[in-house]
């Protein structure tokens, strides 16, 4: 066992009283763990990689473009006390199969299969940037009468960005400008952009933190992905109004990556739906400020009972 006043030679007596009671101790009440059940599922030309933690109200998480699975290490932490919390890699993005540059075409299937394989109900769905097309088209396509919930997360998921209603038609046309220079600018000096350059500046070791998930994921040139998934966004805006299941939607006021204000006009079309605009934020509120997003899917998710 460690001495920590060992530690603690050399420094002013009142100096070392205060760093010793600063100290973590043993916590006198035993911590229990949820434990994490880890898997493959078999999918038409790769396997699944999937992990499922906790117990209680199933939440699937999606991720975005430039990470995996670990991005919801703060959520799965935080929730899987009350849910069983389920993270997956993307067909291509290990350590699911690497398989090239993957198919967006096939995302929507494969998260239908892995709900029917976990049979997983009284299901809520989280979905961040590119997961918000995976999530978006289940739930255009697949059948769904075991989702209650819905989170989308910086993202307008299939849907075509211009036929969102806006007030001002020119906003998105100016945003794109100015967001083209920022992300070249960011990335001229080594910020990853969907982290944003707040990020950076304040949490350098979560920065840090993001860009090693982001280059777990070099598999394939996510770049031609990217195409892909543009190629894919021709719903119009007005095919929202068939989704009336209660839906939060979180984006961050200073995303470079994508338009936070088409959220507004998204929400606008659906029957039941809001908006939390996250000051201070960038592209990824739920890894830049972890504790307020959780707090705010975790109230979402309690009204829905």
């Amino acid at each position: 066992m460690i001495d920590r006043r060992k530690l603690l030679v050399g420094l002013p007596a009142a100096s070392a009283a205060s760093a010793l009671m600063s100290m973590p101790t043993a916590s006198a009440e035993p911590v229990a763990v949820a434990p994490t059940k880890r898997g493959f599922l078999d999918r038409p030309g790769c396997g699944i990689y999937y992990e499922v933690t906790g117990s209680g109200p199933a939440i699937v998480f999606a991720h975005g473009l430039g990470s995996n699975h670990m991005t919801w290490w703060q959520q799965v932490a935080a929730l899987s006390g009350r849910y069983t919390c389920v993270t997956f890699s993307h067909r291509g993005y290990p350590p699911s199969s690497e398989i090239g540059v993957p198919d967006p075409k096939e995302y929507p299937g494969d998260i239908a299969a892995l709900i029917d394989h976990l049979h997983l109900v009284n299901l809520r769905l989280v979905a961040q940037s590119m997961g918000g097309q995976t999530v978006l088209e289940y739930l255009f396509t697949q059948p769904r009468h075991q989702v209650r919930a819905l989170v989308l997360v910086s993202t307008s998921g299939s849907i075509n960005k211009p036929s969102v209603p806006l007030s001002d038609p020119q906003r998105l046309t100016e945003w794109n400008r100015k967001a083209a220079g920022a992300r070249a600018d960011m990335a001229s000096r080594g910020i990853a952009p969907p982290a944003g350059e707040r990020m950076a500046r304040e949490q350098p070791a979560l920065h840090m933190l993001y860009r090693e998930i982001a280059d777990a994921s070099r598999a394939f040139d996510r770049e031609e992905l990217r195409k892909r998934l543009a190629v894919l966004q021709t719903r119009q805006a007005d095919e929202l109004r068939r989704l009336t299941l209660p839906t939060l939607m979180i984006v961050g006021d200073e995303d470079t990556t994508y338009p936070p204000f088409l959220s507004d006009g998204m929400a606008a079309l659906m029957p039941n739906a809001r908006v939390e605009h996250v000051p201070n934020a960038g592209h990824s509120v739920y890894f830049q400020h972890a504790e307020l997003f959780n707090r705010l899917i975790d109230e979402f998710f309690a009204k829905v009972g």
